[in-house]
């Protein structure tokens, strides 16, 4: 087996959650879902926490413009969010109007961005969006939109580089993943791509 088929095995965070970026809906809960897993917090509590947004329906900007404030931070304390749920439901709430009030939808906003950078600097306006969640939002939108072109991050590169992989492009869901879930907890043994690591941690 390849390495390359050996990472396919992981699912990425969009799949998981059962997300199909090819619908416009499902871009927008990406999108959502993105600004959770960007904060200082683990996965595990920014996918129940996503999810939680499923459950009370507010997966559309004018739900949660709707939804309220205060109903925003009430999801987030109840999902883990305690000591960003101020912040981040202000990110939520003032993302959503702009995105309304400035392109209508996400759509309007690949539309009119001139090139790759130009969509990163415009997602990059939003409050409480900034390189790491425009990097999670975009990488997986990779052969979608065709203005979503990320710099693969840091932690793509490094991974990729660990077990010989050299698409990081088509991989960097699954390589950051795999450095967040098995490299960083030092789960070695575990590891779907162990016999291809160079590095593997003592």
């Amino acid at each position: 087996m390849k390495v390359e088929d050996a990472i396919s095995c992981l699912k990425s965070y969009s799949e998981e959650l059962g997300l199909d970026l090819t619908k416009p809906r499902d871009r927008f809960k990406w999108f959502l879902a993105s600004v959770l897993f960007a904060k200082r917090i683990s996965a595990e509590i920014a996918k129940k926490t996503y999810r939680m947004f499923e459950e009370e329906g507010l997966t559309i900007p004018e739900s949660i413009l709707e939804a309220g404030w205060d109903r925003i931070v009430r999801i987030l304390d109840s999902g883990g969010y305690v000591r960003y749920d101020f912040s981040t439901a202000s990110s939520i709430m003032e993302a959503a109007r702009k995105l309304i009030e400035e392109y209508g939808d996400l759509e309007k906003l690949h539309e009119v961005s001139s090139d790759p950078r130009d969509l990163e600097r415009r997602l990059m306006e939003f409050k409480g969006v900034g390189p790491t969640a425009t990097n999670i939002f975009l990488r997986e939108l990779r052969g979608i939109w065709n203005k979503a072109k990320p710099t693969p991050s840091n932690i793509a590169v490094d991974t990729a580089r660990r077990i010989g992989l050299l698409d990081i492009e088509c991989y960097e869901s699954q390589l950051v993943r795999l450095n967040i879930e098995y490299c960083k907890k030092r789960r070695c043994c575990e590891c779907i791509v162990r016999s291809y690591c160079r590095e593997p941690l003592k």
